[in-house]
């Protein structure tokens, strides 16, 4: 393991950032940013209350990859406007966690808008927006039609990909087998 000291670079905020608000930037040596093949990746900053993590981004790719063979419970949801393919969405239902893919720069195409790293409750309440409301009058009705005897948002989208009256959005869902 290779340690470097350095200093923090503060600077005044620009744009529409109040006056005393601040920047703050490292600068990590071009050693290790090439050894993690950086220079041309998206990365992911985590910090844990203790320490600041930089790490470069996983694919999708990578995720479903490593996540399968860990034995874990994965789906892919594949979201379509018509039929073009605005995201890929893939949820690992054994760790609770989600990555996702756009194929569009259009935040308001995309599942999670802005949100480059949503949560597995921003993937729950995502699915749950694209079923009938869990507090509808005559959900039982609706749900005995689709055969299902609860609300569940996964097999609610399986049998209705998802379709709303509102938009022209539909979703794929594909349970994705351990390697």
């Amino acid at each position: 393991m290779e340690t470097r000291n350095t200093k923090i670079i503060t600077g005044s905020a620009g744009g529409t950032a109040s006056k005393s608000s601040k920047t703050y930037k490292i600068s990590i040596p071009s050693k290790w940013v090439k050894e993690l093949s950086l220079e041309q990746k998206n990365i992911v900053i985590v910090f844990d209350g203790k320490s600041i993590t930089i790490k470069p981004k996983e694919t999708l790719n990578e995720f479903i990859s490593a996540k399968q063979n860990m034995g874990h419970k994965l789906m892919m949801i594949k979201v379509f406007e018509k039929d073009t393919l605005r995201s890929a969405i893939c949820a690992d239902f054994t760790d609770k966690t989600v990555i996702h893919k756009d194929y569009t720069d259009n935040a308001i195409k995309t599942p999670f808008g802005n949100n480059t790293n949503p949560s597995f409750e921003d993937f729950e309440d995502y699915l749950k927006e694209r079923c009938i409301s869990e507090n509808r009058a005559g959900l039982q009705e609706y749900l005995d039609v689709l055969n299902l005897d609860k609300f569940d948002p996964i097999e609610i989208i399986k049998k209705t990909k998802g379709i709303m009256a509102e938009d022209n959005f539909h979703l794929e869902p594909e349970e994705l087998q351990c390697q």
